[in-house]
């Protein structure tokens, strides 16, 4: 039995392959095509998937009828056609049966299936479903309960999307560089005015506007200059409203377990709080809705979470392996600076080793050179991967995080004048801790703490602003070629 795990037809695509019960590929589908965040398939991602062998049956992440419905109701008009997923499988010459899913469960399933507790609050938090943009389960053995939900128009992930554009950034896609920009504004400077002019009940998550829209007459008399202020305003607000969410799913649970889903689980930032209410958190690697490929699988069939290996997220092209970790600590001592892929790429938006621009991280201008490198703006932060067992001699880890294996929470440098490429300019770094897995990553960085004696490196993503990871050979060679970083696979 093939089963097919599919979202798409929105934004930033993804394809899962299981083989009967096993996970054995998940991928999105912009690895493939070269296009940022694509929101289709392409015939390269089916083709490889088709590797394991053709379809039997495809999970798809949403129930496309609902969609057409919040559409409709948007103003948005009637898109009957265009969310027909049989007429868009077709365009792959694929026909197999499909199984609908709601977006939300989706996500819950996903995340819950994936994270090892028998009981767990699940809070999912995003833009928007189908018509759904908060809710609330509860996970106890393999059945999961819808305990609570906020729908359309009033949506906090809606809101974060519209300030992002509000201060000249892309929607949907530039969330985490508001969330960067927030460091060096003054939080408090426009939260009243965020408050009065957007927040109908903070409680119930509720809006006075439909930020579906946007929010670009808001506040007309605030330019460029005000940029990262407002940024700082937003991520406040955030997480003024995301703690309000855990008390309500504290509230209403009483589990001890967090999980925690959408693609405002992304916000690192405001993840430090998810400890003072519950005692563990779990975010699934890739909360958004690309991960929802395989959560559309496991909403179906519960049990297959047994064959869902998560003790490392490589589940991409594999790319094998060519150099040895000799040559690349060799070359970091001498360079400072270099890329690697190899293996099989990392199924969600952060880089965990395998498709990664490595770096010293106590060099003074390592940074600057990487984000030149990137292409990013100068302010941007990178994220220091530590071996785990260490974490807490270099690190402050915020109340119920011992680790954070997918970047999935911020942490305080103990000292921060000693590896200055990782800290960014509110003391925060977005923490990687690699365990002792004997992953390729995990023997790469023993290696390296074992000639220098540093235990981590700066870990981003091997890819340039706007663009993919790298995801092949080709892909390889050309980052190489174009932008003169030296890239072993």
């Amino acid at each position: 039995m093939i089963s097919w795990g599919i979202s798409g037809n929105s934004h930033d695509a993804a394809l899962a392959v299981f083989l009967d019960e096993k996970l054995a590929f998940a991928s999105h589908s912009e690895r493939f095509s070269r296009i940022k965040n694509d929101r289709d398939l392409n015939r390269d991602i089916v083709a490889y998937a088709k590797r394991f062998g053709s379809p039997d049956k495809i999970y798809w992440y949403e129930k496309p009828f609902k969609k057409t419905l919040r559409q409709l109701f948007a103003g948005q008009g009637w898109k009957r056609r265009d969310n027909d997923i049989d007429i868009y499988m077709a365009r792959y010459e694929i026909d197999a049966p499909i199984v609908y899913t709601d977006h939300h469960h989706s996500h819950a399933a996903a995340g819950y299936y994936t994270s090892g507790f028998n009981d767990a609050c699940v809070l999912v938090i995003d833009a928007i479903g189908e018509f759904e943009t908060m809710t609330i389960w509860q996970g106890a053995g393999t059945k999961l309960k819808k305990l609570w939900s906020r729908s359309y128009p009033h949506s906090v992930g809606l809101f974060y999307s519209a300030m992002t554009q509000r201060i000249g950034l892309k929607p949907n896609e530039d969330e985490y560089i508001t969330m960067g920009m927030a460091a060096y504004g003054e939080h408090k400077d426009y939260l009243h005015s965020m408050m009065t002019d957007f927040i109908k009940d903070s409680e119930e998550f509720k809006f006075k506007k439909n930020l579906h829209r946007g929010c670009q007459d808001w506040r007309p008399d605030l330019t460029v200059a005000d940029s990262f202020e407002i940024a700082a305003s937003t991520q406040l607000m955030y997480e003024i409203l995301f703690r309000s969410a855990l008390e309500k799913a504290k509230s209403l649970s009483k589990s001890k377990n967090l999980v925690l889903m959408g693609g405002c689980a992304l916000n690192c930032l405001a993840n430090r709080f998810t400890g003072v209410y519950f005692d563990k958190t779990w975010i699934y690697p890739n909360p958004g809705d690309a991960g929802s490929a395989i959560g559309a699988v496991l909403a179906h069939n519960p049990h297959w979470k047994d064959y869902t290996d998560w003790s490392n997220n490589f589940l991409g092209y594999d790319m094998g392996y060519r150099t040895t970790d000799e040559e690349i600590v060799s070359y970091l001592e001498d360079h400072k600076i270099c890329g690697v892929a190899r293996g099989p790429a990392e199924f969600g938006p952060r880089a965990l080793g395998n498709r990664s621009l490595l770096a010293d991280p106590r060099g003074e201008n390592i940074k600057d050179q990487v984000n030149a490198i990137k292409q990013r703006q100068q302010f941007r932060p990178f994220a220091p991967a530590i071996l785990e067992e260490l974490v807490d001699e270099y690190f402050i880890m915020p109340r119920g995080w011992s680790d954070s294996r997918y970047m999935q929470v911020v942490a305080s440098l103990r000292n921060p004048e000693l590896y200055p490429a990782v800290v960014h300019r509110d003391g925060s770094s977005r923490v990687q801790t690699v365990p002792q897995d004997g992953s390729a990553f995990r023997k790469l960085l023993e290696l390296w703490y074992a000639r220098t004696g540093c235990p981590m490196l700066l870990n981003t993503s091997l890819n340039i602003k706007g663009q993919p990871m790298v995801n092949d050979h080709t892909d390889a060679r050309n980052f190489e070629r174009h932008y003169g970083v030296k890239v072993f696979n």
